[in-house]
């Protein structure tokens, strides 16, 4: 188990709080499975006890003011060069206490890879089901590989984890934040590619263009992503230039002396984590909304260029009223069950996405973070949100982030949010959200066929040596 608090990474946990647990059972034999997820309980609301005052439009964007601690378990050890599955009775207890418990904090993530048992993969889907977003999944697969490629060694790749919302980063050895500080609304970025450059929110033109829906002069579908390339790359480097104030402000009046100390490399440099103290530093960028962006490219690719069955001038109209009015929300339907959906399987809108997504990533790993060349390996800006297969990484950042107040409508068939609308977003997201337990269950089924019936509630009640569990739901 790995428990990241934004910077510290507590990966002892694994070496002492096993070994308290043995050593207690041994003096105290009352110490079965119920009184160790009984003292998980405790922990975790502990650390839902510390808070911190926020400013007002922090506290509408973080709600339930979380501090985004985050504990990894899953994963592999990296041992004599090989990699071995670093599931134990302890991961499995801390699942189940999560959940349980339901708590906002701390964030659950799993390591997922090849070599993961059945069993815990089963317990894991059984805690997706409870349906309070946890636990997120990182893919092994994809992150320690590229973890290597950056020149990380490969025994901190094997040891990374998940520090907080959904990042990766290895603990103890990495810079002060593995993410930027300012989001780009991709969906909304995506609306100003469709409208000559004007923002749907503000109305205001940053970047002007020619070509819009609401003058119906787009050719055809690569002029819109033209367009969308144009406006990304922009904003790309808008939000660069945030991100290089951040950090050269925090730098000279926020040194974070005791988080260095705990850190790697900073006390033998002589500099805190963020002058350039840490082994490894990458900051990468921050997106919302980049489902949607799928949605919306497939949605005007087959439905307006391909098919023809709604105007340019008719979409844009549409979208100004926010689906307003019966002729509007039929229109809204036809793109929601007209076109297809991001993350279900259909390489035609996964394809589209990833296109769009590239033009972002090219922007980006053109420029450096300020530690760049000052010790740290790495110093460069990288994409993040590539990395990785989580769930929350497509619900909490797209569907249910807070983010999307700041976000109209969308070309995919999303209207405007308002309280009604829960994690469940009205433009195809209900039945995507049904469906990624199934269909990542069913993946694994698939490639890792079973003799055993598959009773997951028995498989976990297997791991349990004093006949006293009880299934995770």
């Amino acid at each position: 188990m790995s428990l990241t608090v934004t910077r510290c990474h507590l990966v002892v946990w694994t070496s002492i709080f096993i070994p308290i647990i043995v050593a207690m059972s041994k003096l105290n034999q009352t110490l079965d499975r119920e009184h160790a997820i009984e003292l998980l309980h405790s922990c975790w609301l502990k650390l839902l006890e510390v808070n911190k005052i926020r400013s007002g439009s922090h506290s509408k964007a973080s709600a339930g003011s979380p501090l985004y601690q985050n504990v990894t378990i899953g994963g592999q050890n990296l041992i004599n060069g090989q990699p071995v599955d670093a599931v134990n009775p302890l991961s499995y207890a801390i699942l189940e206490s999560c959940g349980r418990l339901r708590s906002t904090q701390p964030n659950l993530s799993v390591r997922y890879h090849a070599g993961m048992s059945n069993d815990f993969l089963d317990a894991c889907v059984q805690v997706i089901r409870c349906g309070f977003g946890m636990p997120a999944f990182n893919n092994d697969e994809i992150v320690i590989p590229e973890f290597i490629k950056l020149g990380i060694e490969p025994q901190d790749a094997y040891d990374y984890a998940a520090i907080g919302c959904i990042e990766t980063a290895v603990g103890g050895k990495w810079g002060y934040r593995c993410t930027g500080m300012s989001f780009i609304n991709f969906a909304r970025v995506m609306l100003a590619a469709l409208e000559g450059g004007r923002d749907a929110t503000s109305g205001k033109v940053f970047l002007p263009q020619e070509k819009a829906l609401s003058a119906g002069n787009f050719n055809n579908f690569d002029e819109v992503m033209a367009a969308w390339d144009t406006q990304i790359r922009y904003y790309t480097r808008k939000s660069i230039e945030i991100e290089y104030v951040v950090d050269t402000m925090l730098e000279e009046n926020v040194h974070d002396i005791l988080c260095s100390a705990l850190v790697d490399d900073c006390i033998e440099r002589a500099k805190s984590i963020k002058q350039g103290g840490a082994k490894y530093d990458w900051v990468s960028g921050l997106q919302v909304g980049i489902a949607n962006l799928g949605n919306s490219l497939a949605a005007v690719k087959k439905l307006v260029f391909e098919q023809g069955v709604i105007g340019q001038q008719q979409l844009a109209a549409a979208l100004a009223d926010d689906f307003d009015g019966l002729t509007h929300e039929q229109l809204r339907q036809r793109l929601i069950n007209g076109a297809p959906k991001y993350g279900n399987d259909d390489d035609s809108v996964d394809t589209l996405l990833a296109r769009a997504y590239q033009t972002y990533i090219d922007e980006l790993k053109q420029y450096h973070n300020p530690r760049y060349g000052r010790g740290p390996v790495g110093g460069k800006l990288l994409r993040r949100y590539v990395l990785y297969l989580s769930k929350r990484a497509i619900w909490r950042r797209d569907y249910g982030y807070p983010g999307w107040s700041q976000s109209a409508y969308t070309a995919g068939g999303r209207r405007k949010p308002c309280i009604r609308y829960g994690s469940s977003r009205p433009d195809g997201g209900d039945w995507f959200r049904r469906q990624i337990t199934y269909r990542f269950h069913s993946r694994r089924r698939a490639a890792q066929p079973e003799t055993e019936p598959n009773d997951a509630g028995k498989r976990i009640r297997q791991t349990e040596t004093d006949g006293s569990a009880t299934d995770v739901l």
